[in-house]
C-alpha cells in the first residue's frame, strides 16, 4: 500500500535526478554559450529548473523517509484512519458517497479518494461506524453519518487494496 507510493517517488526521484544530471548542465551549457549572462532568458530558465528540481528531490526524500517509517500494523481496526474506505450519509443533501482516505500526493476526487488532510479527511480520522460528523468545507458546514467502515486491514484480507495506486 504505502510501498505502492514509495515506488511512486522513487520512479519521479531516479527521473529527476537523470535531469539534474545530464539534461539541465546542457541547457545551462547551451545558454552560457549565447553570451552575456545578465540579461540572458534561457540561463534564467535553466537555473529556475535546476532550482526547482533540487528542491523536489530534497522533498521527494523526505517523503520517502517519512513513508519508510510508516507502521500500518499500528492503524486502528475499528476507526477511520489512512487507508479506510468510508460510506457516508451527507445529511443535508440526503446523499450516499463513499470516500478512501489517502495520502495527499494520491487524491482524486475524481475517484473518491480523498486526502486524511482534507477537511473531510480530518473530520472522519478516528471515526467509527454509526458516528455521525460535522465538518467545515470551504463550502459551509456538513454533516455525515458513518453508514460503513472499512479499514485498510479489512481490505487487505480481501485482497484489494488500492490504496496508494
Amino acid at each position: 500500500m504505502p510501498e505502492e507510493l514509495k515506488q511512486k517517488i522513487r520512479e519521479e526521484l531516479r527521473l529527476l535526478e537523470a535531469e539534474l544530471r545530464t539534461e539541465i548542465p546542457q541547457e545551462l551549457k547551451r545558454a552560457v554559450a549565447l553570451g552575456d549572462l545578465s540579461e540572458n532568458a534561457e540561463y534564467e530558465a535553466a537555473r529556475h529548473r535546476q532550482d526547482y528540481v533540487r528542491a523536489r528531490i530534497g522533498g521527494l526524500r523526505k517523503r520517502l523517509g517519512d513513508l519508510s517509517m510508516m507502521d500500518t500494523s499500528r492503524l486502528p481496526h475499528d476507526r477511520v484512519a489512512y487507508g479506510s474506505m468510508v460510506a457516508l450519509y451527507d445529511v443535508d443533501a440526503s446523499d450516499e458517497l463513499t470516500y478512501t482516505l489517502v495520502m495527499a500526493e494520491d487524491a482524486d476526487v475524481s475517484q473518491n479518494k480523498i486526502s486524511t488532510t482534507s477537511p473531510i479527511g480530518r473530520g472522519l480520522m478516528g471515526k467509527r461506524e454509526g458516528d455521525e460528523v460535522e465538518v467545515s468545507t470551504p463550502a459551509g458546514k456538513r454533516r455525515f453519518e458513518i453508514v460503513k467502515l472499512t479499514t485498510l486491514h479489512d481490505l487487505e484480507e480481501q485482497g484489494s487494496v488500492e490504496v496508494g495506486e
